[in-house]
């Protein structure tokens, strides 16, 4: 059982991961904390179920589609609402992400109401054992998946020049625009990029946990204890808090009560700000919030 618990938690934790790492990205190149990150993994996964259903495209267009659309969901939402406030006090930035989610959220509602909607497996197939553990398709792809993604983005970051001018560009936007960095474009490609990984995220889990409108409020504040647990800011630290606290959440649930699930995010966030504010691998870093 204890195996079993662990390897699934992995599992769970491998999409926590992915979506603390949305945000630290874009918290990484704008030091802004985008409240309205989970409604980007929803709207990600409303943008597959809609023409699947409705239109009877494939699995694959409509993922293509979904991603595609949310990177430009992204960089609109860059362009069009947090630009013109760049020089605002953090506060308005921080308001208007999370005006964004209720908007979002409620555009949701207003079609979907509160209607729960299954989505198919992406990966079908037998569950494969390894001795007493059991691994659906559905997990190994999420697993390879947030691998790929985690390998490609420290690459990006420490290994190629443009990561490099991100960074350089988060820090004094002032110096990199002297330089000649566009630094409004870059900050546009960041916001598109942390969208589109959002939509990933929900793509992925869709089929574990249904399509539904609140659906990107629950992991929104475990992306967030992701992130506390990992280190804001920490690329690694996104992808450990995220799988710590997708194995803790299912130990807690299998070994004293599955009730304990639903707030074991809250119960790390408050933990980690009270003895470790920094997170496990992050440094103590300005935010604009």
């Amino acid at each position: 059982m204890l195996a079993q618990l662990i390897v699934s938690g992995v599992a769970v934790g491998c999409v926590y991961a992915l979506i603390a790492l949305g945000m630290t990205i874009l918290f990484r190149s704008t030091t802004i904390v985008n409240f309205c990150h989970g409604e980007f993994f929803m709207l990600g996964a409303f943008a597959v179920l809609v023409p699947l259903q409705t239109l009877g495209w494939g699995y694959g267009w409509c993922i293509l589609f979904s991603l595609s659309l949310l990177f430009v969901v992204g960089m609109a939402v860059e362009r069009g609402l947090m630009r013109p406030l760049q020089h605002a006090p953090h506060i308005s930035l921080a308001m208007m992400t999370v005006a964004l989610s209720y908007l979002f959220k409620g555009v949701a509602r207003f079609f979907y109401g509160r209607e729960v909607v299954a989505l198919p497996p992406l990966l079908a197939g037998d569950p494969v054992f390894f001795g007493d553990v059991v691994l659906t398709p559905q997990d190994m792809l999420i697993m390879g998946v947030v691998l790929v993604v985690v390998v490609a983005s420290y690459l990006f970051f420490q290994k190629t020049e443009i990561g490099k001018v991100v960074e350089a560009a988060s820090e004094t936007p002032r110096g990199a625009s002297l330089s000649g960095i566009n630094v409004p474009l870059l900050r546009n490609l960041m916001w598109g990029a942390g969208a589109t990984m959002g939509a990933l995220a929900g793509i992925l889990i869709a089929p574990n946990t249904l399509v539904y409108p609140d659906m990107g409020g629950h992991m929104l504040v475990r992306g967030f204890a992701a992130m506390t647990l990992g280190g804001f800011g920490s690329l690694p630290g996104a992808v450990v808090g995220g799988i710590t606290l997708g194995v803790v959440e299912n130990l807690a649930g299998g070994y004293v009560s599955s009730a304990l699930v639903e707030i074991t995010a809250y119960v790390v966030i408050i933990i980690v700000l009270l003895i470790r504010p920094q997170g496990l691998l992050g440094n103590w870093r300005r935010a604009r919030v």
